[in-house]
């Protein structure tokens, strides 16, 4: 698969809400930055932070509305949707993945206002 593919995969796999498949697709030294939020290193750290978010949401999704490749790296125009208990969560987001030559996503920044996520979550 190229990184483009590999992109995609990643974010089709995020409704079924799995934190440990989604950090199967990253290199042992991958970087998560999800940016306001400080950064984590290696898929076991990943999992974890995806769990925080995943593990309250009874339903998500990344909704790619732009990708846009540049060799190894992927850019992604997203709507991050997830519901929290009664409420509905709606993100723009504009994603950066760098994929290595192994096809595991090795860096991937997230770019958000926290604002939005903490307004809608009241």
């Amino acid at each position: 698969m190229n990184a483009q593919e590999i992109v995609r995969s990643f974010c089709e796999a995020v409704p079924r809400r799995d934190p440990k498949e989604l950090a199967g697709f990253f290199s042992a030294d991958a970087i998560y930055h999800n940016i306001p939020i400080a950064p984590v290193t290696g898929p076991e750290e990943i999992e974890k932070m995806l769990g925080q978010f995943l593990g309250p949401a009874s339903e998500a999704e990344f909704e790619v509305l732009t990708l846009a490749v540049d060799g190894h790296r992927v850019l992604t125009e997203r709507v991050d949707r997830f519901t929290i208990g009664d409420k509905r969560i709606e993100l723009p987001v504009m994603g950066t993945f760098e994929v290595g030559p192994d096809g595991k996503i090795t860096a991937w920044r997230d770019y958000f206002d926290m604002a939005q996520f903490t307004s809608q979550m009241g």
